[in-house]
């Protein structure tokens, strides 16, 4: 059975591969987005999205866990005025965002980064069969999000709830968030923070149907 490791500890990542039926395992990444980005000096998001998903699945693939399975990284950057923007934090940055998105728009930029820890046939002995391709490669998928006019009132309520504070751009579009959100230029995947297009197109590079990944009837989709 093909496993698929999810590198991230993105309840909303889990959600949706779980919604989508693909059969996952989540091991999150010990990576410091912020020591990856000094050291690579990356500004640009589009860019920044992909870095940082890389780092994750790398760091997981690295594991004695990752042993026969492919590994799926991702991150998250939001682009609004020319400037990156990841999790706010604290409700200060959150709120200052926020009003500024307020009535405007952004690009949310997601990264997939896959490795593929199955033996190759270099591994094996003569002879015998090897499913994996060392395959590691990424993509990234982008998405115009525009927002409807929020007043400071609704802001500070949808603060209070803590939602935005751990979410890039300070917004979901699958949870609170998504009463402010007006539309949707792109991929609505790549909002919530995994592209499940995307995915499959990563995985036919390694040579690996997504219909492979879907649970059977009585499996549960993530571990």
């Amino acid at each position: 059975m093909t496993r698929l490791i999810l590198a991230s500890q993105s309840p909303a990542r889990t959600k949706l591969l779980t919604e989508a039926g693909i059969r996952h395992e989540v091991l999150v990444s010990d990576v410091d987005e912020d020591a990856v980005q000094a050291r690579y000096g990356v500004t640009d998001p589009h860019d920044t999205a992909l870095l940082l998903a890389r780092a994750k699945a790398e760091a997981v693939a690295a594991l004695p866990e990752a042993e026969g399975a492919l590994v799926i990284g991702c991150d998250s950057v939001f682009e609004f005025d020319g400037e990156a923007h990841g999790k706010p934090y604290t409700a200060e940055v959150a709120k200052e965002r926020m009003l500024r998105m307020s009535g405007s728009s952004g690009v949310l930029h997601t990264g997939h980064w896959l490795v593929d820890c199955r033996e190759t046939a270099a591994d094996v002995e003569d002879g015998e069969s090897a499913d994996g391709t060392g395959a590691t490669l990424g993509a990234v998928s982008s998405a115009e999000v525009h927002f409807t006019p929020m007043s400071e009132a609704e802001v500070d309520a949808y603060i209070a709830t803590g939602e935005p504070l751990h979410c890039a751009g300070s917004f979901t579009i699958d949870g609170l968030g998504g009463a402010f959100i007006r539309k949707v230029d792109g991929d609505p995947h790549a909002v919530v923070g995994l592209s499940v297009s995307t995915l499959r197109e990563l995985l036919g590079q390694a040579q690996v149907g997504i219909t492979e990944l879907w649970a059977s009837d009585g499996d549960s989709p993530g571990l």
